[in-house]
């Protein structure tokens, strides 16, 4: 007889905490993602401080965000969504191991510019969920990534609502997704002006055209918010405008 979901969470959430194999290369004994791998699967990308997408060496801001300036002062990009992070993603998302979060939170940490955003942030808002997709995962991920990265106090999962689901947004332009996002977010009624002039840090798992990450720093700007950046464990290699 199946294991019911929530029991299968909580092992997985105790097996991360137990020295076994690594999930990548199987080493052991080692942690669920162990130093070699993380070093192997990390490898160091010049990044746009903008949008976290590639660009040439000792570039700093790609020609999109030039053109058009994002609504985020800042974003940074752990790694690019690929292999292996593609299937670590659908494990901590799909296939409810929400165990995923501890091993991930150093790869996001160790990223360049992680550290001072994580440092100068006064609130840390993890992405929501709309109610709907929360009832069915039984979990936030970038709520998990953002109690791993140790915001503390500063991390409010209640000020920044998803006030619905959207259609599905792969294989959209980017266009299309910010169409689809329209008034999906908005602040708590009753504790909006709680980012009244901070510095706020959104946290996400993955970021594709930016169309979700935008449409949120919107919602904070309108609300006052004084700065805006975003930390995210993968960004998908390409932008799709």
């Amino acid at each position: 007889m199946p294991l019911a979901p929530a029991l299968t969470a909580l092992l997985r959430r105790a097996a991360a905490l137990v020295p076994s194999q690594c999930a990548l290369c199987h080493a052991w004994p080692a942690q669920r993602l162990c130093a070699a791998c993380q070093s192997q699967f990390t490898p160091p990308v010049a990044r746009c401080g903008s949008c976290a997408s590639p660009v040439a060496p000792g570039i700093a801001r790609c020609g999109a965000c030039l053109r058009e300036p994002p609504p985020l002062d800042g974003c940074v990009a752990a790694v690019e969504y690929g292999y292996p992070w593609a299937g670590v993603v659908a494990q901590f998302k799909f296939q409810a191991d929400p165990g995923w979060a501890a091993a991930l939170a150093p790869v996001m940490q160790a990223a360049s510019g992680a550290s001072a955003l994580l440092q100068h942030a006064e609130l840390v808002l993890p992405v929501p969920l709309s109610p709907a997709r929360l009832r069915e995962r039984g979990y936030n991920q970038a709520l998990l990534l953002a109690r791993a990265l140790g915001a503390g106090v500063r991390l409010r999962h209640d000020l920044l609502l998803r006030l619905h689901d959207t259609p599905a947004q792969s294989g959209l332009a980017r266009p299309a997704r910010l169409r689809n996002l329209r008034g999906t977010f908005a602040l708590q009624p009753l504790a909006a002006g709680a980012v009244q002039g901070r510095r706020v840090l959104l946290v996400d798992d993955v970021m594709t055209t930016g169309a979700t990450l935008h449409t949120a720093a919107l919602a904070l700007r309108a609300a006052g918010a004084v700065q805006v950046d975003a930390l995210v464990l993968a960004r998908t290699p390409f932008r799709y405008d």
